[in-house]
């Protein structure tokens, strides 16, 4: 069913089952950040419509968990196809509907979305395979055990508005490749890039019921969490919503993903490549107008280099271009929502009146649109909202630390704990950085670049959330680890019944056999078990010669 056209605006529709759906819940507005204007519309669903897409991929999971590997990486490969031949069109989509430059669009959302694609359809089959386990306990050493990994059913992903593709598309990919069914949950700001994944992964020939993309109202999200047909869910978002997301779940103990927020630091030692710094930091503060959960938004720069820092700072600030990124080149779009605008707004305002300088920035632009100018503050300190909360826009505060020891303090007293990054020369200061910050990514003259990484694992610590998300253990979030063994004796265990004073005296002096401090106690105990008819019955000598590891 092609797009519709609805009071001079071209309507776009939810996926469910393979097919476009037209809402039944009236439309809701696309609006550029960079005009303040409509220029698409969404239908939103009904509650029956919704609900019917986790009812059409709870029918879908059975057959889909049976596909093999090469079945289910083939699709992903036809959706990596799709996705290249869509590239230019999507990164149009997604400058225009979240206001990010086309730079950023390829770089930050479509190359690292097709690398985490390949990757899966490389790696997924052997990164799930089934682990051996080696038995370490003398009674249960014969049995053949294994890990296997199975599929949770149904993974509802809910996306946020600041990455539409390259937050979604792996958390997607991954739950498949797992052998999972999909519903996307697409933010409300930039639902269209959800609803073309949904008909990308349509053209690639997913099964029906397989993946699902809904454009819901607020008021029926909830529903989607608390459906008891959900078997994990997904959420990447504020730390507000994720609290709300994680207590709907509860109520039927759906295991929860939860990619919150960040107040991420930045620490620049006496000996850091001060132009590399200045370039790094000015870059993890500004790339999408700040709009990110691992931008830099807290900086700590040693004393003996805060001034020649703070310069190359300014430097590198004021040269950023602010604008249209539709209308030509610009380093920064416009925010993507008119609210977020406003927290920017009001932290700079607090930090302003309890003594902080702006030395660039810090004036709302007159005309159309959501812009906001990169804006620097000095004698920043944690009495500002802007050091305590999440600003999740283009502003740098710095302050400036006496020592290592003070700024890895400062940098640690926050709620947050997503990404944290270091500017040295030194690899011992290195070291102490990655060791004792507090956060799920630590980089060392760089800034969150491992999000671009298929293989890092994606996730933090403290509010910032719980869980990962890409490589391994982002991929091993999909499936749910199982224990299973195989006992091919035909002996029953010696701690089967009957009982009697043999067995306990065997099993009594089996704890200090295998486990006494002293290696001669333990060996006089382990000859004393060799006096057991019960324990040579069911081992025999060879056995437990091939057991001996178990006993020293």
């Amino acid at each position: 069913m092609p797009p519709s056209e609805t009071g001079g605006l071209v309507a776009y529709h939810s996926w469910i089952a393979g097919r476009e759906v037209v809402g039944g819940a009236g439309t809701r507005d696309v609006v550029s950040p960079a005009t303040g204007r409509p220029f698409a519309q969404v239908s939103l669903l009904g509650a029956d419509q919704a609900v019917s897409a986790i009812a059409a991929a709870r029918a879908a999971f059975p057959a889909w968990s049976r596909t093999s590997f090469r079945e289910r990486v083939s699709l992903l490969d036809r959706l990596r196809a799709a996705v290249v031949t869509e590239a230019d069109d999507l990164a149009r989509l997604i400058e225009r509907e979240q206001g990010k430059p086309l730079a950023e669009a390829y770089a930050a959302e479509i190359l690292p979305s097709l690398d985490a694609l390949k990757h899966l359809a490389r790696h997924a089959e052997d990164l799930l395979r089934d682990d051996v386990l080696e038995g370490r306990q003398l009674l249960l050493a014969h049995k053949e055990a294994r890990l296997v990994y199975s599929p949770f059913g149904v993974v509802l992903v809910i996306t946020p508005w600041n990455y539409p593709l390259g937050l979604a598309l792996p958390i997607v990919a991954a739950a498949l490749v797992a052998g999972n069914t999909v519903v996307l949950k697409p933010a409300p700001a930039t639902t269209l890039v959800g609803l073309r994944m949904g008909a990308l992964a349509a053209r690639a020939g997913f099964p029906d019921g397989v993946v699902s993309v809904v454009a819901v109202g607020d008021a029926l999200a909830p529903a989607l969490v608390e459906d008891s047909r959900v078997g994990k869910i997904v959420f990447t978002g504020s730390v507000a919503t994720g609290k709300k997301v994680m207590a709907a779940a509860a109520r039927n103990l759906t295991p929860v993903v939860l990619e919150l927020g960040g107040k991420d630091p930045a620490i620049v030692c006496r000996d850091a490549d001060l132009d590399r710094a200045a370039k790094g930091v000015v870059w993890g503060a500004f790339m999408n107008a700040g709009q990110t959960c691992a931008s830099i938004e807290r900086v700590y720069v040693e004393r003996p280099v805060a001034e020649p820092f703070l310069a190359k700072v300014l430097e590198e600030t004021r040269v950023l271009r602010l604008g249209d990124p539709g209308r030509g080149e610009a380093e920064l779009g416009p925010m993507t929502l008119e609210r977020q605008r406003r927290i920017v707004e009001e932290h700079v305002a607090d930090a302003r009146a309890k003594g902080a300088r702006v030395l660039t920035g810090g004036v709302t632009p007159e005309g159309q649109g959501w812009f906001y100018p990169p804006t620097v503050l000095t004698d920043a300190d944690h009495t500002m909202r802007v050091m305590r909360e999440e600003t999740f826009g283009p502003v740098l505060p710095i302050m400036v630390v006496d020592s290592l020891d003070e700024a890895i303090s400062l940098a640690n007293d926050s709620e947050y704990g997503l990404t944290a990054s270091g500017w040295t020369r030194s690899e011992e200061t290195a070291q102490r950085l990655q060791r004792e910050l507090v956060a799920g990514v630590v980089s060392i003259n760089d800034h969150a670049s491992s999000f671009g990484e298929p293989t890092a694992p994606w996730g933090g610590m403290r509010w910032s959330g719980i869980g990962r998300t890409h490589g391994l253990l982002g991929l091993r979030e999909m499936v749910q680890p199982k224990y299973v063994s195989f006992d091919r004796s035909r002996t029953p265990p010696i701690w089967w019944y009957p009982y009697g004073a043999d067995l306990v005296r065997l099993v009594s002096e089996t704890a200090p056999a295998l486990h006494a401090p002293s290696f001669l106690t333990r060996l006089r105990f382990q000859l004393r078990l060799l006096r057991h008819r019960r324990l040579w019955r069911r081992f025999g000598p060879f056995r437990l010669l091939r057991n001996l590891d178990k006993l020293v």
